[in-house]
């Protein structure tokens, strides 16, 4: 469903256009609604809507107005306080300010480092020693004294491996020893990833710390990016159960179908008959493409990789999912730097590298914004910080009543409180501080504060430096509540509304019919005189194990069985033209001949609500919704000034 609410905020988001002389259109409980937000989301969404009916005025109008309605439902119940919506909004405007805070001289210098990375990959093993990104000093200290006694070990007799499995953090490490496999640039944290491809393969890094906690890195591989490649499978699920007849079932049937691709018969149409993956089935087997470390398979990369040429077949082997049989149809090497560009900076906008492309703005920033500082406060607060600071144990002073003025103020607005930039310092005792004397580092860290803050006083006046960003702020705001708004009211609604569900079932209820059934055993073979007898066999009332057993001589599989109930439109079903039970006649279709045993026909009936639930709760929240806004009109009082939407019609029809 968040699909639903990017819809509606690409529908809304639009690039700022001159700001027009701007009139009331219409008041929802006196509330004010402008032309020029209508006339702005209409122009920018002219091009996109498919519908004609959308472009007329008159009914985006309607459209308009009914969002409006929706999002003032919102507020009157309050959905704009509650937590989870402020958090969302704030991360929302966290991803769309790093558009604006953005250096491209340090952007291209990362775009260059991550493909210089891309190019190889890199396999290591790690030992994680958990920390909170907001531990107390003590902690930190504590939590960097346990990876350093780690690395100790690690480096001496008991090993990388044992210590990892024995003490790592990391949950996995007890199954994997803490290797993590193959991985390339932006597939690890931005300072795991800067370690590791920083340390010589069989060596061990120093503890580098990221979100997650401190870690050391032990380099085992480095080579060359293998890049991407696109298989085709044929896929056999692996039972649920522990049965072993069901395994080898699955087992025997791969191998049967390994031995007709062998015979000469086509992977496609293999793939397409009896693979159990139903999303890749219907493309002949064929996956998207994919590069190392992103399945989640390790055997069933490692073949698709072993692969070298174009069409080559493995055999069948076993994955955690199943049993497959693979085929490749292509490799997709490394493109070049100019060819990725686009892709890696959308890349490191999305990354941790982004925060040093944000860092370097301070100096912009502060050349923006003019800082005056309180030198004399500033002396006496670094009077106060102690020696104690290095070993991470000092702490403010209890009374601050002293410290209540600015230390430094922004732009002559924003002001920085003495007492908060202590608090900041608190936070800000590092392991193994380098600078000295203590003043000095004091100055070192107010001015990383200040950094800070000049940063964070741009940024929170972003809405006033770029209307455009103010405008999509305010556009994701509206359509994020909408999407609160009809999850409560709409998709909730219709699931648990069982009574309103069975009413609309029953008054829609040819809606939901399944066409004529049957269920069948369906005969395959390639050779036209094994299919006649597999057909004799069936109308002489012989099992299909019989016929398996009979026809599949010789290592060699010559017929196919597939059994189920199915449509009567279902593959090769309409060609036999089932009208009763028994054996059908033989029909051909591509390489292929088809005989069925028709065990039951099942005429045209209403699908039971189990058997239809999925689209019946669609239908029912469409009807929920398309009777929703004419029950907010009466909710709300609506006046539309005719005379204004008259004039902006006139603008727009030029």
């Amino acid at each position: 469903m968040r699909n639903i609410a990017l819809v509606l905020i690409c529908f809304y988001a639009s690039l700022f256009l001159q700001a027009q002389e701007k009139e009331v259109l219409f008041t929802i409980d006196n509330q004010p609604f402008y032309t020029d937000e209508f006339t702005r989301v209409y122009n920018k969404n002219l091009d996109l809507v498919k519908d004609d009916s959308q472009k007329d005025l008159d009914k985006y109008l309607e459209l308009f107005l009914g969002y409006k309605l929706k999002v003032q439902k919102a507020n009157k119940l309050g959905l704009q306080n509650e937590a989870k919506y402020q958090n969302e909004l704030q991360s929302y405007r966290t991803q769309l300010a790093k558009n604006y805070l953005n250096d491209s001289k340090v952007t291209n210098v990362l775009i260059e480092e991550a493909y210089d990375r891309t190019k190889n990959e890199i396999r290591a093993s790690h030992i994680l020693v958990q920390i909170s990104e907001n531990a107390s000093p003590a902690d930190t200290l504590k939590a960097y004294n346990a990876i350093m006694n780690l690395k100790a070990r690690a480096e001496g007799n008991e090993g990388f491996e044992a210590v990892a499995a024995k003490y790592s953090e990391d949950p996995s490490a007890k199954e994997n020893k803490g290797d993590l496999g193959y991985f390339t640039a932006f597939k690890m944290v931005y300072p795991f990833e800067k370690a590791a491809f920083s340390t010589s393969v069989g060596k061990i890094s120093n503890p580098i710390r990221t979100r997650f906690g401190y870690h050391i890195i032990k380099v085992t591989d480095k080579r060359e990016n293998r890049g991407e490649v696109t298989v085709a499978h044929i896929m056999i699920l692996k039972p649920n159960n522990e049965d072993a007849a069901a395994q080898q079932k699955a087992k025997q049937t791969i191998e049967d179908i390994y031995k007709k691709i062998q015979q000469g018969e086509n992977f496609e149409s293999l793939a397409k008959q009896f693979s159990e993956d139903k999303t890749s089935a219907v493309n002949g087997g064929v996956l998207q493409r994919f590069s190392a470390g992103q399945l989640t398979s390790v055997e069933f990369e490692n073949v698709a990789f072993s692969l070298q040429d174009k069409n080559q077949i493995s055999e069948p082997f076993e994955s955690k999912f199943g049993w497959h049989i693979a085929k490749l149809i292509d490799k997709h090497p490394v493109p070049s730097l100019d060819e990725m560009r686009y892709d890696l900076e959308n890349k490191i906008r999305r990354d941790e590298r982004s925060l040093i492309i944000t860092n370097s703005l301070a100096k912009k920033a502060r050349n923006k914004y003019p800082i005056s500082v309180d030198e004399k406060l500033l002396a006496k607060i670094k009077g106060i910080v102690t020696n104690d600071y290095y070993n991470q144990s000092w702490n403010a002073p209890e009374n601050l009543s002293g410290f209540d003025a600015s230390v430094a103020v922004i732009n002559s607005d924003e002001k920085l409180v003495a007492k908060d930039f202590i608090n900041y310092l608190v936070t800000q005792q590092k392991v193994a501080a380098k600078t000295r004397p203590i003043a000095k580092l004091v100055e070192e860290i107010f001015q990383k504060y200040l950094d800070e803050k000049v940063i964070a006083y741009y940024d929170n006046n972003l809405e006033k430096e770029f209307p455009e960003f103010k405008y999509v702020m305010d556009e994701y705001r509206d359509g994020l509540l909408l999407f609160d708004l009809m999850e409560k009211e709409i998709w909730v609604k219709a699931k648990t509304d069982t009574l309103g569900l069975q009413k609309f079932y029953e008054n829609h209820k040819n809606n939901y019919m399944w066409k004529k059934r049957l269920n069948v055993d369906l005969l395959s073979s390639t050779d036209n005189k094994i299919i006649k007898k597999a057909q004799s066999y069936l109308k002489s009332g012989k099992t299909l194990e019989y016929i398996k057993e009979k026809l599949n001589k010789d290592d060699k599989i010559n017929v196919m069985i597939k059994s189920g109930v199915y449509e009567e439109d279902y593959d090769v079903l309409p060609e036999f033209q089932v009208e009763k039970k028994g054996v059908t006649g033989i029909i051909s279709k591509g390489e292929y001949y088809f005989t069925a045993l028709v065990n039951e026909v099942k005429p045209a009936e209403p699908k039971a609500i189990a058997e239809c639930k999925g689209k019946l709760i669609n239908d029912y929240q469409q009807f929920l919704e398309n009777n929703w806004v004419d029950e907010l009109k009466k909710e709300f009082s609506v006046k539309v000034d005719q005379t204004v939407f008259n004039k902006i019609k006139k603008q727009l029809n030029k």
